[in-house]
């Protein structure tokens, strides 16, 4: 088999340097026009294809970025990170995935095996806690946190939904239906779900409502638990709407009405937030906060291209706003 041409091949055939022929695969700027043209008709000439492990080297770049997700089973996350990959492939990176729902021990081989691979940077998506791994890490690479408030560096960006304003206009939803008596599912760890449930009690104090506040875990049999509880309870006792700081605790809630044969939302009114695909299935139709994951996902990205461009800059938190779509899950309180 004849041996693949080499750099040096390629340098001799256009009639120039090893090292400029470097400038030209790594898309320098300062190579002349003729110049370019006779290396890349000497490339396509030779058949050459640039080694990426040379490439690499050169210019110090992986074009690899690390990216940790709290938990793939929640969907939110699994959106947003669905937005990061495709602004990364549209930035010409590749996304190197790690799931830090597994355990703490795990977390830590896979942040540091991102610092030993030299990526190009890391992005954090979901609340994870900052661990001495996470904090490493963050130091060592260019790094964003994605849908959480959790890591707080000087050098860290965060890409966020506006959480607080969001349990505001799930409060708003329901007091506008009528609603006096309320459960609100929270969650039970974490800024984001603190600052949901701030948002929610912070428009209901003052009123004339009853509102009791559940701390849960933020999944499906979590928020199924909790409701049936709450739910099971007599007609005259028990909330006449929940509001779940998770749609995937939302769906739970819907479950344990069905249990207790209650209609949704005419014996009870059901909010959620995070808008995920499972909230607007027809079957499902369910009034949620939207908390923006494309957005949010695809801003982490860009923060981190500008952080890679200039780890010195100034650290920078961007916000996304957020809406209230109402379904068919809220509506007035029954009459008693």
């Amino acid at each position: 088999m004849p041996r693949p041409p080499t750099i040096r091949d390629v340098a001799a055939r256009a009639g120039v340097s090893k090292s400029l022929v470097s400038l030209v695969i790594n898309g320098s700027p300062l190579v002349r026009e003729e110049k370019r043209a006779a290396v890349l008709a000497a490339v396509e000439e030779l058949g050459f294809r640039p080694s990426a492990t040379a490439r690499n080297l050169s210019s110090r770049r992986t074009g690899v970025v690390g990216v940790l997700v709290h938990d793939l089973r929640n969907p939110w996350y699994a959106e947003a990170l669905e937005a990061v990959n495709a602004r990364l492939h549209t930035a010409g990176a590749t996304m190197l995935l790690g799931d830090a729902r597994l355990d703490a021990a795990a977390d830590e081989r896979v942040l540091h095996t991102f610092v030993d691979l030299r990526l190009d940077g890391l992005v954090l998506v979901g609340s994870l806690d900052p661990t001495p791994a996470v904090l490493e890490a963050a130091k060592r690479l260019p790094t964003v946190v994605a849908g959480a408030r959790d890591v707080d560096l000087p050098d860290v960006d965060v890409s966020v939904q506006d959480d607080l304003a969001g349990g505001g206009l799930a409060a708003e939803h329901l007091l506008a239906l009528g609603h006096r008596r309320l459960a609100h599912l929270a969650g039970s760890t974490g800024a984001v779900m603190r600052l949901r449930e701030k948002g929610f009690t912070d428009v209901i104090n003052g009123t004339a409502v009853d509102l009791e506040v559940v701390r849960t875990a933020m999944t499906e049999d979590s928020g199924y638990l909790a409701a049936l509880e709450l739910l099971g309870r007599p007609a005259d006792e028990r909330p006449t709407a929940v509001f779940a700081a998770a749609d995937v605790a939302a769906l739970g809630v819907l479950r344990a009405a069905a249990q207790h044969r209650l209609r949704v939302p005419e014996d009870v009114s059901v909010v959620g937030f995070d808008d995920v695909a499972l909230a607007r299935l027809p079957g499902t139709s369910l009034t949620t906060v939207d908390a923006s994951s494309a957005t949010v996902g695809a801003t982490a990205v860009d923060l981190l291209l500008d952080r890679v461009a200039d780890r010195s800059r100034e650290r920078r938190t961007v916000v996304a706003p957020v809406s209230l779509t109402p379904r068919h899950t809220t509506a007035p309180p029954p009459s008693r």
